[in-house]
């Protein structure tokens, strides 16, 4: 392996710690503040985290680049993904006020598998790997999230609607990125996000200086961590890494969110949790697996 590859993909996956252990953090911040004043704040620090970025790549740019013609598809595709952003960030930060970190971290994976599937859509047909990779891994969600009486927590249900959200918002990512800015897309939906999620939290919810600065350690998470110094690793990464690794990887995000409730908040999962939860993984792997294999075959 290369060692500029080598590099990325130790860099995609601290990117994936610091994703999975951000459930805990999202997890310990109900505990002081309602789920949409937490997103309004973390994603408004997340939007700003981008900007030292954005500003040092936009001197580094010269002027046949930086053209005017992207600032139209940068507020239009901001708006698009930001409103879908919103939708699976809220659903997923109101489900973990019901849930754990872990279980919430390998619902919101399911994405990986989800994606392909929504290519139906538009009349692209599914590798027979993706399939088999969905089944096992809604065969994992029925073993960890579905009991015996074939019921399911509101937490589970709905982080699991909002792993459909984010499957429409990566789905957007790839249609919008070769025409735009990526980081001043992603700079510009964070703010949508946040001003929706604020507008939201200022109707339904309690909003409190106090409330807010008890919970300021997982909202500086949320907000620098998670979206600011991740998205960064990430960005620098996938230049030199293989888009599959990249999902791969990445996908270790649910595994570190099991760990992270593991040892900060003590969440234990029962045999029939983990065994679910080994399926999902494994349904997500197979997936990604069966997808690079299928490409280099095709390959001359």
């Amino acid at each position: 392996m290369k060692e500029g590859t080598l590099k990325a993909d130790f860099l995609l996956l601290m990117t994936a710690m610091i994703w999975g252990f951000a459930f805990v953090a999202q997890r310990v911040g109900m505990d002081y503040v309602g789920p949409f004043t937490f997103n309004a704040i973390r994603f408004a620090l997340g939007s700003l985290s981008l900007l030292p970025l954005i500003w040092l790549l936009q001197k580094r740019q010269t002027a046949t680049t930086a053209t005017k013609i992207q600032k139209k598809p940068v507020l239009i595709g901001g708006i698009l993904t930001g409103g879908a952003l919103f939708a699976g960030a809220s659903l997923q930060q109101a489900g973990m006020v019901y849930t754990t970190a872990g279980k919430a971290g390998f619902i919101t994976g399911l994405y990986v598998v989800i994606v392909p599937l929504l290519g139906l859509f538009w009349k692209q047909r599914p590798s027979l790997g993706t399939w088999i990779g969905a089944i096992m891994a809604v065969a994992g969600l029925y073993f960890l999230s579905i009991t015996r009486e074939f019921t399911i927590s509101l937490g589970d249900f709905l982080v699991f609607l909002s792993a459909f959200f984010w499957s429409g918002h990566v789905l957007l990512i790839g249609w919008l990125a070769p025409q735009t800015d990526v980081l001043k897309l992603a700079s510009v939906q964070f703010a949508v996000c946040s001003l929706l999620s604020f507008i939201t939290a200022l109707t339904i919810e309690t909003i409190t200086i106090t409330s807010i600065w008890q919970g300021i350690i997982p909202i500086l998470y949320g907000g620098f961590c998670s979206v600011g110094i991740a998205y960064t690793l990430q960005i620098i990464a996938q230049r030199n890494a293989h888009p599959a690794h990249s999902a791969i990887i990445m996908s270790l995000e649910g595994l570190f969110a099991a760990i992270g409730g593991w040892l900060v908040l003590g969440e234990i999962l029962s045999l029939r949790g983990l065994f679910g939860c080994a399926l999902m993984f494994a349904g997500m792997m197979f997936s990604q697996l069966s997808g690079l294999f299928s490409q280099q075959k095709s390959r001359p």
